[in-house]
């Protein structure tokens, strides 16, 4: 990585406008410089990729002289925290799964979209390929006529996440015949090691999936087919800023706008993330190390913290 030259230029005029307009009186332009933040902290989920670009924003931003600290927070308890300004930025927003806990923060204009940081997205419900092929089960209309097959039985994450909550709406709802369906609410390391499991015996599993993630790696995988549109899907991964925090600290919110990550980068993250146990610290600092073309671009104009 590659440090940006210290704008010593800058300082000097910037420091001249303040005295000449304390000079005339005025002392808005004091108030609004004096307002950008030395401190960032990042709303997270323990799903990989998110952990590992969090990682990198740490390093990168502390090594700025930024002191960024990491929460881990339910989706809707972080956008709650992103709304009151309990919180400043979340690289996690799956778009438009997450829709229902964010629209109305969104709406309201407490919280700020900053950019798409991820394109490409899947989530959705998913069964192994092997189900697929043996059981004719590529849609979720095809899901109740083969019910004893699965028990009647969707395997979901954890309690509160939007793609639970699409899953409990479309059995409310008796979509697709689901309306004597349950949902196994769970973890998404319980979730996995079920699935695991399933796919060891070759068993019918239905269970909730997502790309990038390295269980798209792991297994043949068919997501489902939603041909009456119950579910909103996931065409993208946003990063999202507290609506005060985006508008008072333009230097953060440069190096996050000019962040981008593909879907192959992010899966290779959460295999050594989850499959070969490599540190989140490890893999942020290897790969800041060897893409110092990458950083420069994500860094290009960004200032440290003593400018």
């Amino acid at each position: 990585m590659s440090l940006r030259p210290r704008r010593v230029g800058t300082v000097v005029v910037t420091a001249f406008a303040m005295v000449l307009a304390a000079s005339c009186g005025g002392s808005d332009s004091t108030d609004d410089a004096g307002s950008e933040s030395t401190e960032l902290r990042l709303v997270q989920q323990p799903w990989e990729d998110l952990v590992v670009e969090n990682e990198i924003v740490k390093q990168l931003l502390g090594d700025l002289g930024y002191e960024v600290t990491v929460d881990e927070l339910a989706v809707p308890v972080g956008a709650q925290g992103l709304s009151d300004g309990d919180a400043d930025v979340y690289l996690g927003n799956w778009w438009p799964s997450q829709e229902p806990v964010f629209q109305k923060f969104l709406d309201d204009g407490s919280i700020e979209v900053v950019k798409t940081l991820v394109t490409g997205t899947k989530y959705a419900p998913v069964v192994p390929k092997y189900v697929a092929e043996e059981h004719g089960v590529e849609s979720l209309a095809d899901l109740d006529a083969k019910a004893e097959l699965f028990g009647s039985r969707f395997v979901g994450i954890e309690a509160g996440t939007p793609g639970n909550q699409y899953i409990s709406d479309a059995i409310d709802a008796d979509a697709y015949g689901l309306g004597d369906w349950t949902l196994a609410e769970s973890s998404t390391a319980a979730m996995l090691g079920e699935v695991e499991k399933a796919a060891s015996a070759g068993e019918p599993i239905v269970f909730l999936g997502w790309e990038p993630h390295w269980m798209n790696v792991e297994w043949d995988l068919v997501y489902l087919e939603d041909p009456d549109e119950v579910w909103p899907g996931a065409g993208e991964i946003r990063v999202l800023a507290n609506a005060e925090y985006y508008e008072n600290n333009p230097n953060v919110m440069k190096f996050l706008d000019q962040m981008s990550v593909d879907l192959e980068t992010a899966s290779d993250w959460i295999h050594q993330l989850s499959q070969e146990n490599i540190p989140a610290q490890e893999i942020a600092s290897t790969w800041i190390e060897e893409n110092p073309d990458v950083v420069d671009e994500w860094l290009d104009g960004v200032e440290s913290v003593d400018g």
